[in-house]
Order: C-alpha cells, then sequence, then structure tokens
C-alpha cells in the first residue's frame, strides 16, 4: 500500500481557489499552489463539479466551458485524481442511505470515501459542517484552509 496523501481537496475548495473574487480565494489558492499528486488529491467527480459550477457562476461571472475545461485540466495535473469504482460507490450509497442522507450531502460521502480511499491526513473543505456530520470519525482530518 502506498503512503497516505496528506491533503484532499473538496470542491468547495478548488472553485474557491480558481475564482479570484471568492473571498475564501487566498487560502484556496495557496494551498492548490502548493499541491502536487504526491501530496495532494480530489476526488474524480470534482473534476465534473467544478467544470459546472465555473461555467455557470452567478452574476455574469461564469467561465466560458472551455476555459472551465482548462482549469480542471490544471486541477488535474496538479492532484492525484481518486475514483471510486462500482463496489466503492454503492457501499457510500448504503452507507448514507442507512445515516438518512439525502440530497446533496451524499456527494460528500462519495469525496469523503475518496479521501478515505487514499488516507487522507487533512480534508479541505468550506462546507465542514456537512463533512463531519457524514465522517464524524474523521472531525478532526476536515478543516478549512
Amino acid at each position: 500500500m502506498s503512503a497516505p496523501i496528506a491533503v484532499f481537496f473538496d470542491t468547495s475548495v478548488l472553485i474557491a481557489a480558481c475564482e479570484a473574487a471568492d473571498p475564501r480565494h487566498p487560502s484556496s489558492r495557496s494551498l492548490l499552489a502548493a499541491a502536487t499528486p504526491v501530496t495532494a488529491a480530489c476526488g474524480t467527480h470534482t473534476l465534473a463539479e467544478v467544470h459546472a459550477v465555473l461555467s455557470r457562476l452567478p452574476g455574469g461571472k461564469k467561465v466560458r466551458p472551455e476555459i472551465a475545461g482548462l482549469l480542471v485540466e490544471q486541477i488535474a495535473a496538479r492532484l492525484t485524481v481518486v475514483p471510486l469504482n462500482a463496489e466503492e460507490y454503492l457501499a457510500t450509497l448504503r452507507e448514507t442511505a442507512h445515516m438518512g442522507l439525502s440530497g446533496g450531502i451524499v456527494f460528500d460521502a462519495l469525496l469523503l470515501a475518496c479521501a478515505r480511499k487514499v488516507g487522507a491526513e487533512r480534508i479541505y473543505t468550506w462546507n465542514v459542517r456537512h463533512f463531519r456530520m457524514v465522517a464524524p470519525d474523521l472531525a478532526e482530518r476536515i478543516v478549512t484552509p
């Protein structure tokens, strides 16, 4: 088994890192700038979420889809992109159902499954409350940038 990944990025941090007008940009950007594929990761689904959000930002701030695609490629080059296989995906969905969770928090659970898969020592998100609700056993590792 390989060494654990030091840092796992939630979608919210990567979006803030890409959006200069976001007040959370400086701290998110500095974390991403320090990341390497050896030290940092994100979930495969995160790439689609980042693309979707950047290409539909409110207030006329959205970026063209091809620019969003380039930003996603740059993120993927800086991080280890962690996929879930079908069984891992289904196990996570079973667990969220068992916990009575529904809606968007299920996506948080899938990202946390990716973080667990690589043994992330620190999980960065701007959605700490939901992440800790899904994974109370990881609460001390789930922090904001």
